[in-house]
């Protein structure tokens, strides 16, 4: 019968602000076309391990604004663990689903992307502050990031000019450095350094002279945001969460900001402060854009459900929603427009 159709909501790898308002979308919108809507805990993992909650207009009613997401989330992968992809499908058909609506980033779409051509029902949407998914212009969380980053950044700036200091800021972005850019852009930092420009000995030395040349010409204070995940010449990328040694010449991810100001200190002379964003940028209220977007996502994701277009992830292009094959997600992650990067260098230094 129509009204027991059943369709299901996951989100997968790290939460990010307006996957509520998406989750609210793709309910509302699926309500009304005739299905239920289940929403399954934790990613994967609830689908393998049996954990969902039925979603109706009055649990995802308030939510819009809310950050994070009320189905929780996990970097479980079904192809990391024995029999995974068999027991999504057992999970699919012991709950009755007719078909899946997947909320991830590069990771969680790509498990989606291998699932899907296994034969799984899904459609998926793009959510990332790294904004790093290919074939859409945005994903959900990166413009709430970028807004977080910038506001950041200007509360550094006042204080750097108050101490006449080298302030630098490290925000997210382990191979693309979208939010570095264009919040280094909307600050006007003095420099951003993002992991598509690998920062050899060269690039670092100019980097050095740029500072110290501003410093002779009165300006003292500088700006610089850098990107979590670029490398420097002589310094390996080591796992995340691994201890800080610039000793070593090693660094994890969320620590480069700290080794670069050490080298930025002892090469001009100029005091340097290191300040990290870590999961902030992760968290809170999203941005209307980011609430608004997520939304549009949420009712093409449930179109897309009901006429069948399984295998199609939801995505922006210029102003149009539309959707496009999951399988060029497998293609690799989306790095910086070098031509918006040349933007922000014009005004560099």
């Amino acid at each position: 019968m129509e009204g027991n159709k059943k369709v299901g909501i996951l989100t997968g790898g790290g939460d990010c602000p307006g996957l509520n308002a998406a989750i609210r979308a793709i309910t509302k919108t699926s309500i009304q076309t005739g299905y239920e809507v289940i929403g399954i805990r934790d990613g994967w993992k609830g689908l393998i391990d049996d954990e969902s909650e039925i979603l109706d207009s009055i649990n995802t009613s308030g939510i819009i604004d809310r950050g994070g997401t009320i189905l929780g989330t996990s970097r479980m992968s079904p192809f990391k663990i024995e029999n995974g992809p068999q027991r999504v499908f057992d999970g699919l058909k012991k709950l009755g689903l007719e078909a899946l609506v997947v909320l991830g980033g590069e990771g969680t779409l790509s498990v989606a992307c291998k699932l899907s051509e296994m034969g799984l029902p899904l459609v998926g949407i793009p959510k990332t502050i790294d904004n790093d998914v290919k074939e859409t212009d945005y994903t959900i969380g990166f413009q709430t990031a970028v807004q977080i980053a910038t506001e950041a950044l200007d509360r550094l700036r006042s204080t750097a000019e108050s101490h006449h200091r080298v302030m630098l800021l490290e925000v997210m972005g382990h191979h693309a450095g979208w939010i570095a850019t264009y919040a280094g852009m909307a600050n006007g930092a003095d420099a951003i350094l993002i992991p598509e420009i690998p920062m050899n000995k060269r690039k670092t030395k100019e980097l050095c002279n740029m500072l110290k040349e501003r410093n002779k010409q009165g300006k003292n204070f500088s700006i610089i945001v850098v990107a979590e995940g670029i490398e420097l010449e002589g310094i390996t990328n080591r796992t995340r969460g691994s201890n800080i040694s610039s000793d070593e010449k090693t660094y994890g991810l969320g620590g480069i900001g700290n080794v670069l100001g050490e080298i930025i200190e002892k090469n001009t002379g100029l005091e340097t402060r290191v300040s990290s964003l870590g999961y902030i940028q992760r968290g809170g209220t999203p941005v209307s854009y980011d609430r608004s977007l997520a939304t549009s996502f949420g009712v093409k994701a449930a179109r897309l459900v009901k006429e069948k277009q399984y295998g199609e992830m939801t995505a922006l292009k210029g102003n149009e929603i539309t959707s496009v094959p999951l399988r060029k997600v497998l293609d690799g992650i989306k790095t910086v427009n070098m031509d918006a990067y040349r933007i922000a260098e014009i005004f560099f230094g």
